[in-house]
């Protein structure tokens, strides 16, 4: 039922459809921004325009970015021969925060997970194939998710560049099962990393 007026309840229904919003969240949310300075407001609005038509993947990693190539792959100082595969740009940027990682990522966009229908094909990892076979890369870590579709996706992952005689490596234990690399602190991923093994 509307109570609010037309207006209102569209903007509680959009905010709704955000991934971990429930409808009561949605209405709170809805009066925050009707209680904001109209000039937050607008800002608001603005930087959800810009971000959609600005933001675009990086033609080489895939993150999400506003130049191309992103500042990480134009980045000279960055280690060319090593690529760490990660599931989101989130779990890239947690990486990041470590400061202990130098070299470029690749950016698969989820993880294969057939119960939800998301087969390889839904990956970016033809790209993944086609980068390594046309860049000098040496090593390539696997540091997807510690989950079952996780798991699944750098085995099956591993399989693909074995023969093509590159080093492949896996995050080490460390990193909770179950959990997303976004969450985990700065000190866990870094000994993750160190300790990673190959396949």
């Amino acid at each position: 039922m509307n109570y609010y007026g037309h207006p209102i309840t569209k903007l509680i229904e959009e905010l709704a459809m955000l991934p971990g919003v429930g409808r009561k969240t949605a209405q709170r949310l809805a009066f925050h921004i009707l209680q904001m300075p109209e000039g937050q407001a607008k800002s608001l609005a603005g930087a959800i325009i810009s971000a959609k038509e600005n933001i675009r993947y990086c033609s080489k990693c895939y993150t999400l970015t506003d130049t191309d190539p992103c500042p990480i792959c134009a980045n000279e100082k960055r280690t060319k021969d090593t690529i760490m595969v990660v599931e989101d740009p989130r779990d890239m940027a947690a990486y990041e925060k470590t400061k202990h990682y130098k070299g470029l990522y690749h950016i698969l966009h989820g993880a294969i997970s057939p119960m939800i229908g998301i087969g390889p094909s839904d990956l970016k990892i033809k790209e993944l194939l086609e980068r390594v076979q046309n860049d000098p890369i040496e090593e390539v870590i696997l540091a997807t998710n510690p989950n079952i579709e996780g798991e699944a996706t750098a085995m099956y992952i591993g399989k693909l560049l074995k023969p093509l005689g590159i080093k492949v490596t896996r995050i080490a234990n460390g990193v909770p099962v179950g959990g997303d690399l976004e969450y985990v602190d700065e000190v866990t991923l870094s000994r993750a990393l160190e300790g990673r093994r190959e396949l």
